[in-house]
């Protein structure tokens, strides 16, 4: 079903792709109505339509729901229930299935090896005893992870061979857990896809992610792999999103081993960081692609018409923003938060140049 612009579109969460969404969506002439429990929140600066409240709030989930004509959420942390809630009054998209399968790991990994979807080596964990055998199983070096909440690193640790295995699932404070083997990689590559209701689908191309601290630092568009392995990433990523029933965006996130083997490591269903260079690169960005996929129009094409590097600003990095926006071919995107404390994502600026 259409939703033809001068509708509005509902938007869980309040963060930066959230304000990036409502952004792109007034541009094809969208109301947009975030609801977030924080009061100033980079999405809500941007809209005249907003909900402060916790998720669990079902009356104002309510009032919102009545406001909105389809429903989208720019983080997964958002509560599968508050989407379950909300699929009852309006459209979600993505659906909430989508979300409870991006917000457990473990979930994720079951859900990709169900489709055939090739992955790191995994074990679930639910106590010191099984950690050590999961251990064993998986060989020197893996990466204890917690199965819900974590992102940018947090909720994660290194286990080695001579670690102390006990005090690891002690710091975890998590019932249960997920143990990851180490790849020998050579690259992060993640690829953006787009599907709408009809099942139209559009990629754009695999790029190259560079992390600092387990935070994305850097992409590089497009990646610098080879057409083969490009090929199959974009391909998987496809895949992905046709057997998810995606309607919306995915984020994929991926190795490629030295083999050349592609391992998918993360989902996100929604507007990934590695995607923010579309805005200023391409015919279409991915925040303009989710307000098409949600509303039923056709998709844009994701064609880039220039390579790009974007950089995240991290921190004190912000505080650069002046030389940033002197400098020529330097596209500057600041997300109006506060204090620049370390680790927070405080905007992005992405260099243009000719497409190779």
């Amino acid at each position: 079903m259409l939703i033809a612009p001068g509708a509005t579109i509902g938007i869980l969460g309040g963060g930066q792709l959230g304000r990036m969404t409502a952004l792109a969506a007034a541009e094809l002439g969208y109301r947009t109505h975030v609801f977030c429990p924080e009061g100033d929140s980079p999405a809500k600066q941007v809209t005249a339509l907003a909900t402060t409240a916790p998720y669990d709030d079902r009356a104002a989930l309510a009032r919102f729901a009545a406001a909105v004509d389809v429903v989208t959420f720019e983080f997964e942390n958002v509560p599968a229930d508050t989407a379950e809630v909300l699929a009852g009054r309006k459209p979600v998209r993505p659906a909430p299935n989508a979300l409870r399968i991006a917000q457990d790991r473990l979930k994720e990994k079951d859900f990709l090896r169900s489709i055939d979807v090739a992955t790191t080596p995994y074990r679930e964990v639910a106590s010191a005893d099984a950690l050590a055998r999961a251990a064993r199983d998986l060989g020197p070096g893996s990466v204890l992870k917690t199965v819900r909440g974590g992102y940018d690193g947090k909720g994660q640790q290194t286990i080695r061979a001579d670690g102390d295995l006990a005090a690891a699932w002690a710091a975890l404070g998590a019932g249960t857990g997920i143990l990851e083997s180490f790849v020998r990689f050579t690259c992060e590559i993640s690829v953006i896809v787009a599907r709408g209701l009809d099942g139209e689908m559009a990629t754009y191309v695999p790029v190259e992610n560079r992390h600092v601290h387990h935070i994305l630092d850097t992409t590089i568009a497009p990646a610098r792999v080879t057409a083969e392995v490009a090929g199959r990433a974009e391909a998987v990523a496809r895949h992905v999103a046709e057997r998810l029933d995606l309607v919306g965006v995915l984020g994929v996130e991926m190795f490629v081993t030295e083999t050349g083997e592609v391992l998918v490591n993360e989902l996100a269903p929604r507007p990934h960081n590695s995607g923010h260079w579309t805005i200023d690169a391409c015919r279409t960005s991915q925040f303009e692609q989710l307000v098409r996929a949600i509303c039923g129009l056709p998709l844009g094409s994701p064609e880039r018409h220039s390579d790009a590097v974007m950089k995240n600003l991290i921190g004190a990095d912000v505080e650069k923003w002046r030389n940033f926006i002197n400098e020529p071919g330097a596209k500057l995107h600041l997300y109006g938060k506060g204090a620049p404390l370390p680790g927070r994502k405080m905007g992005h600026v992405t260099r243009l140049m000719p497409r190779a």
